[in-house]
């Protein structure tokens, strides 16, 4: 078993937390962007109260550890590790609870060059637990507008995780791929599970728009979310998202094994 002490000094090492990649500007521009309430920040989710770039600042020192300092406005962001050990530890606590009810579940990401290694993990652990991993409306077509406008994307899993795939790379096997934000894909895979009259998921894990659009239809989710994704912050705070787990979203792929292992031992899905 990995120890929370072996854990935390992972983060710090791997910069999963502590001084993290992502800048103080790119996370005060989301903060900007987020109480315009820009689409490409909202990730699908509609705060019901008002938030101000000073309320988000506050809400992201609260939840991750960032400086609540507006004066502070370039160089590396932080993260506190043991925000991140708390975190993890209800992540946790929120699996264990689906595998125990047998609860339908569904994975998916928007950071699948990443980030697909722990999801599948976790997806392979549930299974054996006897949860119904869900991988509704594969291949049907999601329109997500881009920076370059709309384009054409395909809904895919891999090893029980939903990802989209863009415009040329239908059938492209275990290849990852495409970053998203959207909440379109959700969307896409919930309106396929309808189509067939279900099951709905009860519990749904991922990132960015997978999070944040279950949470605005009151499916419970649960997450990992980087101090410029105020969004899953703002979902939790408002109580339509269950955990947000503050961590660097885009570091090497294989960083985030540990957390496989810490996540499946604390939910006792350990094989």
């Amino acid at each position: 078993m990995l120890s929370t002490g072996a854990l935390r000094a992972h983060l710090l090492a791997a910069r999963l937390a502590g001084p993290v990649a992502t800048s103080r500007e790119d996370s005060l521009r989301s903060y900007r962007l987020f109480a315009a309430r820009d689409p490409r920040v909202t990730l699908g989710l509609d705060p019901k109260w008002s938030w101000e770039e000073g309320d988000l600042l506050r809400l992201m020192a609260d939840k991750c550890g960032v400086s609540d300092d507006p004066a502070y406005r370039s160089g590396p962001d932080v993260i506190d590790p043991e925000r991140t050990l708390t975190a993890l530890a209800a992540f946790a606590a929120r699996l264990a609870e689906a595998a125990r009810r047998r609860a339908p579940v569904l994975l998916g990401t928007g950071h699948p060059h990443r980030l697909l290694g722990f999801y599948a993990g976790l997806a392979d652990a549930l299974s054996a637990a006897g949860c119904l991993v869900l991988t509704p409306a594969k291949g049907r077509c999601v329109d997500i507008t881009t920076r370059f406008g709309v384009r054409t994307y395909s809904l895919d899993y891999v090893r029980g995780v939903a990802l989209v795939r863009g415009p040329g790379r239908e059938g492209a096997g275990c290849e990852t791929g495409a970053h998203t934000h959207s909440p379109l894909p959700i969307r896409a895979a919930l309106e396929g599970l309808a189509d067939l009259g279900g099951p709905m998921p009860e519990l749904v894990v991922g990132d960015h728009g997978w999070v944040c659009g279950a949470g605005q239809l009151g499916i419970e989710a649960v997450g990992l979310a980087d101090t410029d994704d105020p969004a899953l912050f703002v979902g939790e705070a408002e109580g339509r998202v269950s955990v947000a787990v503050p961590l660097d979203d885009a570091v090497r792929s294989d960083y985030y094994r540990p957390l496989t292992r810490y996540v499946l031992n604390r939910a006792c899905l350990s094989r």
